[in-house]
């Protein structure tokens, strides 16, 4: 592994896409790793409990838990009183109501306002534009058009000698079985990660949301054995 002397921010979720993206920062030799995960009111919190485990195991100098309350604005099975849809067959014919508005921009401008703070110009987010629900926050036009906007907007890169700001979405055009396969070479305890997005009492998941559908494809298709626990 290279030593590239830079910090980075991964946004972590606790979750099988943002662990393998702060895998992959570490192994291009990104450090000190800092994470950043959020309470945003979100049903499946089961996942931030992982984001804890998970950046201690995996070395990072710092965790953050940022919390926001977007249940004030609901609108998505995910933050209000609506059914998390199960069992989908096409993901990507419409957003699906999982989907939080503005979720990732909101997310972003939190790391990015920490990266001015710590002075770093690296932000590492797993979203993907392949395997996905069809979130538009996760695809590669709207990342270039945060970037643009962030390298525009702070003083850490507007200032004279200021460098540019980037955000790196290592998975973006990767397959689920891809990211899997590509985390279990960097050496990734998926059973540590978390996806479902309802989960039951006992923090089971469900096996039947979008997110549960896409991670037991994703173990199937890499040929890898799922340690997730369904409930």
């Amino acid at each position: 592994m290279t030593r590239n002397d830079r910090p980075a921010i991964v946004l972590s979720s606790g979750g099988l896409d943002s662990t393998t993206c702060l895998a992959i920062a570490r192994a291009e030799g990104f450090g000190p790793i800092y994470s950043l995960s959020f309470d945003y009111g979100q049903r499946h919190r089961h996942e931030l409990v992982a984001a804890v485990e998970i950046a201690k195991v995996m070395g990072a100098k710092e965790h953050r838990l940022m919390r926001i309350d977007l249940r004030q604005f609901g609108k998505s099975a995910l933050t209000d009183a609506i059914d998390v849809p199960k069992d989908r067959i096409e993901m990507s014919a419409e957003i699906p109501i999982t989907y939080v508005p503005a979720r990732n921009t909101i997310f972003l401008s939190y790391g990015l306002a920490w990266a001015e703070v710590l002075d770093v110009r690296d932000v590492f987010i797993g979203v993907n534009a392949v395997d996905y629900s069809g979130y538009p926050d996760c695809r590669p036009e709207y990342i270039a058009a945060f970037e643009k906007m962030a390298n525009l907007a702070t003083r850490m890169t507007t200032e004279t000698g200021g460098k540019a700001f980037a955000i790196h979405t290592p998975l973006i055009r990767l397959t689920k079985a891809e990211i899997i396969r590509r985390g279990v070479e960097l050496g990734v305890d998926y059973g540590l990660t978390f996806s479902c997005y309802d989960p039951d009492e006992l923090g089971r998941a469900c096996g039947h949301c979008d997110s549960c559908l896409l991670r037991k494809r994703g173990f199937l298709e890499a040929g890898v054995g799922d340690p997730t626990v369904y409930g």
